[in-house]
């Protein structure tokens, strides 16, 4: 604390000492982000990071997402569907090139989408691919996809980034060396900094206003406010200092706005592991967190609390929040009933993100007040990726799922949930098969009521997305929809 409020007293000389309002225009750009992506490649890792820095500014797909959550046009510039909705014919945008001069075309489509479902594949989103039946370059333009079944989320499936399109050259070298269609093209990475991106003018579409746009990673939360009131960073989409909203308000060389994420933050528990393999003793869990304390203390009061995996800016969300209310004679009364005595010790892995290490203490406070004792283990994110998402080999953890629309994840066994429900599996199945959107929305709810009435993880709250910017910096996204932190349309006013 001592920390920030000597920070925040600099506040005041920075103020003073600011560039007067008419400075000369820029066309370079300084984005902050708390995490660093292991790699650069959307295709090979489930890191978020990875999409922030690449999704539509290095990579794009046949469609994409914009900041209000729409499907638009992107390598594919139309489409039609067959009357029997299996069949989906795209043309795609003429003279297309990467960003190493090769030219993009139907086959590199099909080169892209047959390689995501290949053996050896290491496409975090595999699932994504598993409709198509085939995938023809009709043309060196067109592209005809056959579904094995009518897909009614076809098209939005298609917005992941988990589904741009790479070359048929330089695929293999993405990690390190990332090369696609974008505005912008890979310049270089200095391990533990940052990226750096620099227009390219070969792009086929319209260009990008800004020249250069550089990517630097702050992890602590303190040091990202000293960042912003120093000007060494023109722009943090997701600011990791809640605490420090009130001072950078009411200055005036910035811009703060508090948007909404896709992200459910969750406290995740292993379903296969005693005592978490007990419905009851996870209910109990449920019942001992209280979630507005979490979000106060935690949060600085931003977030909104949720009862299920599912975002409520969707219209088929269900306000299952009162499903566990915050009851510590509940909890304690269904620990005994588990045949659990207490205290039981469990422990907590937690990853570098603010929300998390935060959360982990206070949750720590509330499940000792029920007899649960929770040692917590601090992890960098490449140890959470194995321990965790990948190994299965934890008690808890907690994490914000920032993917739309991820529901789905609960019908997969080898999930990190270790969570096995035939009637979810049913559910999900019947959705894929779905088109009528008002069908879809009645299948979306009753997920969402069997994975609460499963307990199968704690429901937190919904992650903001907390924006901190320049005030002359326009347009960055206000909402995450999507994984991205997209500066394609981004600009200075004059």
């Amino acid at each position: 604390m001592l920390k920030l409020i000597r920070v925040l007293l600099l506040a005041g000389l920075a103020l003073m000492i600011a560039p007067p309002s008419n400075a000369q225009p820029r066309n370079n750009l300084v984005v902050g982000m708390a995490l660093e992506p292991p790699h650069l490649d959307p295709t090979a890792g489930a890191a978020a990071a990875i999409r922030e820095v690449v999704y539509a500014n290095l990579f794009e797909g046949l469609v994409r997402m914009d900041g209000a959550g729409a499907i638009r046009p992107a390598l594919a510039r139309s489409w039609t569907i067959s009357p029997d909705s299996l069949v989906y014919t795209f043309t795609l945008a003429p003279n297309v090139r990467f960003h190493d001069g090769n030219p993009m075309t139907a086959e590199d489509v099909k080169f892209s989408f047959e390689r995501a479902v290949a053996e050896g594949s290491v496409n975090a989103q595999r699932q994504l691919f598993e409709p198509i039946q085939t995938v023809e370059a009709v043309d060196a333009t067109t592209v005809r996809i056959t579904l094995k079944r009518p897909t009614g989320h076809f098209l939005f499936n298609l917005t992941w980034g988990d589904m741009v399109i790479v070359g048929r050259q330089s695929a293999a070298n993405n990690r390190a060396t990332p090369v696609g269609t974008g505005p912008f093209r890979f310049a270089r990475r200095v391990q533990g900094d940052r990226v750096e991106l620099t227009r390219f003018d070969g792009y086929w579409g319209t260009p990008a206003a800004l020249q250069s746009v550089t990517f630097r990673f702050i992890s602590d939360p303190t040091a990202s406010i000293a960042a912003m009131l120093a000007g060494d960073v023109d722009s943090f989409p997701n600011f990791p200092a809640p605490e420090a909203l009130g001072a950078l308000r009411a200055d005036p060389r910035f811009r703060v706005v508090v948007g909404n994420t896709e992200g459910e933050t969750i406290l995740a528990m292993n379903n296969t592991k005693a005592p978490f393999n007990d419905v009851r003793v996870r209910r109990a869990i449920s019942h001992a967190i209280n979630r507005r304390a979490i979000i106060d203390g935690a949060m600085f009061g931003f977030g909104t609390p949720i009862g299920t995996h599912f975002s409520p800016t969707h219209p088929a969300y269900v306000d299952l929040t009162g499903t566990y209310a915050f009851d510590v004679a509940r909890s304690r009364a269904l620990l005994a009933e588990a045949g659990v005595t207490t205290p039981l010790r469990v422990t907590l892995r937690l990853p570098p993100p603010a929300y998390a290490r935060r959360s982990g203490e206070i949750i720590q406070a509330q499940l000792r007040a029920v007899g649960i004792e929770v040692e917590i283990l601090p992890v960098e994110w490449a140890q959470w990726l194995e321990q965790v998402f990948r190994n299965r080999d934890y008690d808890m953890s907690i994490v914000a799922h920032t993917e739309p629309m991820d529901i789905e994840i609960y019908a997969r066994d080898t999930y990190y949930f270790n969570y096995r429900s035939d009637r979810l599996r049913e559910t999900m199945a019947e959705l894929t098969r779905t088109v009528d959107e008002t069908a879809r929305n009645g299948l979306l709810q009753q997920a969402q009521r069997i994975i609460t009435e499963d307990a199968v993880n704690v429901y937190m709250f919904m992650l903001p997305k907390i924006g901190v910017w320049n005030s002359r910096v326009q347009g960055q996204w206000e909402n995450s929809p999507m994984q991205a932190n997209d500066v394609t349309g981004v600009r200075w006013a004059n």
